[in-house]
């Protein structure tokens, strides 16, 4: 049949990373069916799914702030925020397929070109090659 059987719910905020930069997440879930369910849908009410995109938002905002953009994206990789809002949204109505679907980079920090330099210099940057 060509009738969907859960709801959809998405959701997304722009917030600063820990290393200023602004991005604006868009995260997507499904209602999932309850244990013992017989009904075939599984539809949410809608003070349910804003009760579910109000824990998505506060769940994003606590693991972006406190990140920086590098180990944001092994979150991303590793869906630990999807999981994480999974978890977080179960007692309101069951949710399935939680994930941070697209991240777009709004803004990035001013480049600093004397804190560039002073990060290269701390790092090895190997030997130096005789030319002939």
């Amino acid at each position: 049949s060509t009738q969907s059987t859960w709801a959809l719910i998405e959701a997304h905020i722009d917030l600063k990373t820990a290393d200023g930069y602004f991005l604006r997440l868009f995260c997507i879930g499904f209602t999932d069916r309850r244990k013992n369910q017989i009904k075939k849908t599984s539809y949410a009410k809608t003070s349910q799914v804003k009760r579910i995109r109000k824990r998505m938002f506060a769940i994003m905002r606590e693991e972006v702030v406190k990140c920086e953009l590098k180990a944001l994206i092994e979150k991303f990789v590793a869906n630990s925020i999807g999981n994480k809002i999974n978890k977080a949204c179960q007692f309101i109505y069951p949710v399935k397929d939680v994930f941070i679907r697209k991240v777009k980079v709004l803004s990035a920090p001013k480049y600093d070109t004397n804190k560039f330099n002073q990060e290269t210099k701390k790092e090895d940057l190997g030997v130096t090659v005789e030319r002939n």
